[in-house]
């Protein structure tokens, strides 16, 4: 067919012309953009769990834990890596058996100049927004916490902190105090995030009223008793708030979630930051 006959075809065809002319011009910028566009790259930290940050849904187990695995990646069709696991943290949330997950990724995404807005799998990302992720060894679903067009610089700082349980300790049942070991530490995945130094007990003191006199007497009693823990503990500082497990603030008078590798430490107050 010469170009004379081809060209009456196209004039006498024109809707088929036309969606031709469009494949062509969809694989002529796939194939650019794939070839010639060089990626852009976005920094994002993700809380693992349902991908909407106001639903409170089951945090992950153990075994989710165990399954994600630092420097795995999802891949497009074309086998380009489009979003990367640089790091995992994770962080045991109170007695429960489950787990606080934070992923650090690295993700090939589209920029809009005019909008100044990122899209990742054709979806606009930013902070509070749903991900979602394929890996080899697992499926994930959470929650953008932090973006950055920049890798993350993480920047901790040591505390020496006191907690305190009271009435922790009985007489006839001394396993809650037995069970806390010095140098016993929980290590998040990537550090030791925190390091039990010391441990004590401390007398508890019970006021006792005269019934004939009305007079009130203090009292020290050995029989129940408060726990004392002195532990390291590492933290960053963000607006000048010590953060720990990234989203537990280290307030005096809270109780955060800690444990080790052998002991929970349930009902913990932190009373000192030093």
């Amino acid at each position: 067919m010469n170009l004379k006959k081809l060209w009456k075809f196209a004039t006498d065809n024109y809707f088929i012309s036309i969606f031709f002319a469009a494949i062509l011009f969809v694989g002529f910028v796939s194939v650019f953009r794939l070839f010639f566009t060089k990626p852009t790259y976005m920094y994002a930290k993700v809380k693992m769990g349902q991908g909407l940050w106001w639903t409170s849904t089951a945090k992950p187990s153990i075994w989710f834990v165990k399954s994600l695995k630092k420097g795995e990646s999802e891949k497009s069709l074309t086998g380009q890596s489009i979003a990367e696991i640089l790091s995992v943290r994770f962080y045991p949330w109170y007695n429960s058996g489950q787990f606080d997950i934070f992923l650090t990724l690295k993700l090939n995404v589209s920029s809009n100049k005019r909008t100044g807005k990122y899209n990742f799998k054709r979806s606009t990302i930013a902070v509070g927004s749903p991900i979602d992720l394929e890996f080899p060894s697992t499926q994930v679903s959470g929650t953008i916490i932090t973006l950055s067009e920049k890798p993350f610089k993480e920047q901790y700082e040591e505390k020496n902190i006191t907690l305190v349980k009271r009435g922790g300790y009985n007489k006839d049942f001394t396993n809650m105090y037995d069970q806390i070991r010095t140098g016993d530490y929980f290590f998040d995945g990537q550090d030791r995030m925190f390091t039990v130094l010391d441990k004590s007990l401390e007398k508890n003191i019970w006021s006792v009223t005269n019934n004939f006199t009305g007079q009130v007497f203090e009292r020290d009693i050995e029989s129940t008793q408060n726990i004392i823990v002195s532990a390291k503990i590492k933290v960053k500082k963000e607006d000048g708030n010590y953060i720990y497990a990234e989203d537990q603030p280290l307030l005096v008078g809270r109780t955060i979630s800690l444990a080790t590798q052998n002991y929970v430490f349930s009902d913990f107050q932190l009373v000192e930051i030093k």
